[in-house]
């Protein structure tokens, strides 16, 4: 059974309404769930995304709503943090390991922390029994592919193309996904641009997907009740996890 990732932006529009959420996807069949950390400048983020993370910062995000959130649902759901390395950096790694390690997360997904400097803080996320998920690029040589991925933990990230998140870009992953099968037995799933119309193709060859500005796309709709959210992304997710499991 290939795997459904879903990318939910922490507190939008607040955090009980992102615990409620996070339990509707798991019933719709998302195995692990992305817990995004509102950040000002989400540089690999596209525009859905860069606008929930706003939104969810001039409502008045504070990271002790990523703590509370976590709390109620991680131990229901496998639970990564998402967030660029900045924040972790100014809160201090550590004290942020111990924190997602209390709230049962089992690991992160850093985006701008590159294979080389993600390399020092390592060690750290292993004291605490937490991934630190590597990335992939269509771009990587079958080398750095090799150096990237031996010591990967949980899953590969690849990115399914060169850009941002929520673009609607098509690249032939099939060679990459055997080149990373060819050094590690981490499952390998596919990330940005992923959707309902998209996800049965960038699966084929991957374990599984994940998922993002298309949830986020809806809940960012202000003609929607939360119910109806909460409706449309259950039929979303639902419609993903089948579509990837054909």
């Amino acid at each position: 059974m290939k795997k459904l990732v879903a990318y939910i932006t922490s507190a939008y529009p607040d955090k009980n309404f992102t615990i409620d959420l996070i339990h509707t996807l798991k019933e719709s069949g998302v195995d692990s769930i992305e817990l995004g950390i509102p950040f000002s400048d989400p540089v690999a983020d596209g525009p859905v995304i860069e606008e929930a993370n706003l939104r969810a910062l001039q409502k008045g995000f504070k990271f002790q709503d990523v703590l509370k959130i976590s709390k109620e649902v991680a131990k229901d759901i496998d639970t990564l943090w998402m967030g660029y390395f900045n924040p972790f950096y100014k809160r201090g790694i550590k004290r942020v390991l111990k924190e997602a390690k209390e709230c049962n997360v089992s690991g992160f997904i850093i985006p701008d922390l590159p294979f080389e400097e993600a390399r020092e803080y390592k060690s750290f996320f292993k004291e605490n029994s937490l991934a630190l998920i590597d990335f992939v690029a269509p771009t990587d040589s079958k080398e750095r592919i090799e150096k990237i991925v031996k010591e990967s933990e949980k899953f590969i990230y690849l990115v399914a193309y060169a850009g941002i998140t929520g673009a609607n870009k098509s690249e032939d992953l099939k060679e990459i996904i055997e080149n990373i099968k060819s050094f590690t037995e981490a499952p390998v799933y596919v990330g940005f641009g992923v959707n309902e119309k998209t996800a049965k193709e960038k699966a084929k060859f991957a374990d599984g997907v994940i998922v993002g500005s298309a949830f986020i796309k809806i809940l960012l709709r202000e003609d929607l009740t939360n119910r109806e959210k909460f409706d449309n992304i259950s039929l979303l997710s639902r419609k993903i996890k089948e579509s990837i499991n054909e």
